[in-house]
């Protein structure tokens, strides 16, 4: 295996109210984090100029908005996103919103880096939460079967919880992406996720990128949070060439 980068792996989850406030932590942080996750908060409160601002600062955008709408209308968004420079977009595991960002995406193939990610299961969500939904699938089952149908139309990963990658790995190889949310430091609380794991843990079972949120933010002093869960990374990646 090739040697990994954590500070390159690490994606912070900047789910602040505004604009200020992301630029604050931001500053914070410093050159600790260079993969920013810009979700439904900050993109309604800042809209697509901040968008374009964090990545004029020369950090990597990771646009969380989870697509799931009628075909024209996903596959229009996700052109105009592709245009802008952001790096990883997620899209609901719907068929057809999955195929429509595919082709969204097309229309910026030759100048754009972007990749679908592909919303499997929500870390928030355990097999009582699927019964409500009138579903009977087991938690990891259902990851399984939308990694798989991410993969069939052409997206480039999924975002699955640190319990799912080995089984996604197995199944579609090293070149599907892998992004982890839910990842806490050992003792940290799990807040709202239902399914969640620490770096070594989420790395160890095949996770390429892990996001991190409250334990950052939150933190009194956020750099040196993220030092040390990069610290934590770095040595999983290490001992995974081993």
């Amino acid at each position: 295996m090739a040697s990994v980068n954590a500070r390159d792996r690490l994606i912070l989850a900047v789910d602040v109210p505004s604009a200020d406030s992301a630029e604050q932590l931001l500053t914070r942080l410093g050159t600790a984090v260079s993969f920013v996750k810009i979700g439904l908060e900050l993109y309604t409160a800042a809209g697509p100029d901040f968008v374009r601002r964090v990545i004029g600062r020369g950090k990597r955008v990771f646009l969380d908005l989870k697509f799931l709408d009628i075909e024209e209308t996903v596959r229009r968004a996700t052109a105009v996103v592709a245009g802008m420079g952001v790096e990883f977009l997620t899209v609901h595991a719907n068929r057809k919103a999955l195929t429509a960002a595919v082709e969204g995406r097309g229309q910026h193939q030759d100048r754009s880096d972007l990749k679908l990610l592909a919303v499997t299961v929500l870390t928030n969500f355990d097999e009582a939460d699927l019964r409500d939904l009138g579903m009977k699938w087991k938690v990891a089952d259902l990851v399984a079967a939308r990694a798989n149908l991410a993969a069939e139309v052409g997206c480039d990963g999924v975002v699955a919880s640190g319990e799912e990658p080995a089984a996604i790995r197995k199944k579609l190889g090293e070149g599907f992406l892998i992004v982890t949310p839910g990842i806490r430091p050992s003792g940290a609380r799990p807040d709202n996720h239902a399914r969640v794991t620490t770096p070594t843990q989420a790395i160890n079972a095949g996770a390429d990128y892990l996001v991190v949120g409250r334990p950052i933010r939150d933190a009194a002093d956020p750099q040196a949070a993220a030092e040390a869960i990069l610290a934590e990374m770095q040595a999983a990646f290490d001992n995974l060439k081993n």
